[in-house]
């Protein structure tokens, strides 16, 4: 077993943690920490839970692995400092009453979708999350829920306005 000194165990945690820091709702100032992984395979490496997610398009049905971003302190953190997302993983921002929603991409490395969802579970509209911008994109209606994929994967499954998502 390797004993660190105080200042390396502190540098080492912090170079460990900003990997797992994470697209985000508009008015994250300030990243929290992320969460510690369990050792659940139904849990990330950030700590958030994972959900298979349907998307049912006029080509078929696709399964994306989703984290949810649940909690306030999660949904600002989002996919902010992420360096990689496969093509079938994703993430989910849902909220408790429909609302208008806006994203930025501030800290966010990854082109991201970020397809907007109503409260029937139907896509309303998908916009391009750029890198780092911060200009923020809206959804056309309230919504109940974000869902990013990775940038281009909407088109390339099929994914437009009025599809089924379920979780």
């Amino acid at each position: 077993m390797m004993i660190l000194p105080k200042p390396a165990l502190r540098a080492l945690a912090l170079l460990l943690a900003l990997p797992m820091a994470a697209c985000s709702p508009q008015a994250a100032e300030q990243v929290p920490e992320p969460t510690a992984a369990a050792a659940d395979a139904n849990v990330s490496a950030a700590g958030l839970e994972i959900i298979p997610v349907t998307v049912t398009t006029d080509s078929g049905t696709h399964v994306i692995q989703t984290e949810v971003a649940a909690t306030f302190e999660e949904k600002q953190r989002g996919m902010m400092f992420r360096t990689e997302m496969g093509p079938n993983e994703g993430m989910i921002f849902p909220y408790d009453e429909p609302q208008q929603l806006g994203f930025w991409m501030r800290n966010t490395v990854l082109p991201l979708d970020i397809i907007f969802i109503d409260e029937n579970r139907t896509v309303i509209n998908i916009a391009d999350g750029v890198p780092y911008s911060e200009e923020s994109v809206y959804s056309d209606r309230d919504a109940i829920a974000v869902l990013e994929l990775i940038g281009g994967r909407s088109a390339e499954l099929g994914i437009e306005p009025g599809d089924r998502i379920d979780w």
